[in-house]
């Protein structure tokens, strides 16, 4: 999991095909099949007859969804800027209009002139007011679809488990949503706000709507790699898993490329259904050296 990549540009030559297949407890016990044998990791569930103690792992490290609602601001005032620039051009439109508007009005009836150029200016006022574009919301639903995720995840805190959000990768243009370290594993979780629902092609291949999730997949997996590198144990895999909200995920749960795509509120139970792999000295070292090794990205 620890292998340098190239960061997953969105190219359509390099688009995996992807294997594609029901996620069951066994995928992503295989999944983690290759952490080793430490005796560390021995625990109830994996043959010992020990119980798990769940130790409370205070672990947080940025705000959930810091950086995507930074730069929904940041876009947010840079498109403002540029629609205050075009103002005047946006006024004289609106007055043109509106002078059309009263003139095409006047013709119908004398009295109909101020009424349908005052009708004309507003209706010209309101298809030219401020919006936001695609893009610049875009960062706002994924702001909050990482604080929805958040809200899943905190109980997990409860029951052993450590949950950093809004991490930035040192030395890597890797941003983390949510790094999550228990008894089941580590992982990445990458938040998505959807609509509708996600369909598979006959080839395999995951998309929304016209859009691809290839490069999501491709971006979630180096981020885990990159959390990997950073992490100073080379005895635990970084699991990368897409956490979906809003839309419909095909049979309810998949493993693609290795990445399982799961609805958001399915997660927790996910998570507390995996065998134990980590004890609870070793989630809380690992929680204690990712909180020092990261920092928010906001």
């Amino acid at each position: 999991m620890a292998s340098s990549r190239p960061w997953p540009f969105d190219d359509e030559e390099n688009r995996p095909s992807g294997s594609v297949r029901p996620l069951s407890q066994a995928d992503l016990q295989a999944i983690l099949g290759h952490l080793g044998d430490d005796p560390d990791q021995l625990l109830a569930g994996t043959g010992a007859d020990r119980p798990v103690v769940a130790v409370r792992v205070r672990a947080s490290v940025g705000r959930p969804g810091g950086s995507a609602r930074a730069r929904w601001r940041r876009a947010r005032a840079a498109e403002w800027a540029i629609w205050i620039r075009t103002l005047p051009r946006r006024l004289a439109a609106a007055l043109g209009i509106s002078a059309v508007g009263g003139g095409l009005g006047s013709l119908l009836a004398p009295r109909l002139g101020l009424v349908a150029g005052g009708l004309a200016a507003v209706l010209a006022g309101w298809g030219l007011r401020f919006r936001p574009s695609p893009d610049a919301r875009a960062w706002r639903r994924g702001a909050a679809g990482e604080r929805r995720t958040a809200r899943l995840l905190g109980p997990l805190e409860r029951q052993g488990w450590g949950v950093l959000p809004d991490l930035a990768v040192p030395d890597s243009r890797a941003n983390l949503d949510h790094l999550v370290i228990g008894p089941g594993g580590v992982f990445v979780i990458d938040s998505k706000q959807y609509r509708g629902r996600l369909q598979l092609d006959p080839t395999g291949r995951l998309w929304h709507g016209r859009y691809p999730l290839a490069p999501t997949l491709r971006a979630v997996s180096f981020e885990a790699d990159q959390a990997a590198q950073v992490l100073p144990d080379p005895g635990v895999a970084v699991v990368p898993i897409v956490a979906v909200h809003g839309a419909r995920v095909p049979w309810g749960k998949v493993v693609i490329d290795g990445v399982p795509v799961v609805p958001a509120r399915r997660l927790p139970s996910m998570l507390r259904q995996l065998p134990a792999v980590l004890g609870p000295e070793r989630v809380a070292w690992l929680a204690d050296q990712a909180r020092i090794r990261f920092h928010p990205a906001a």
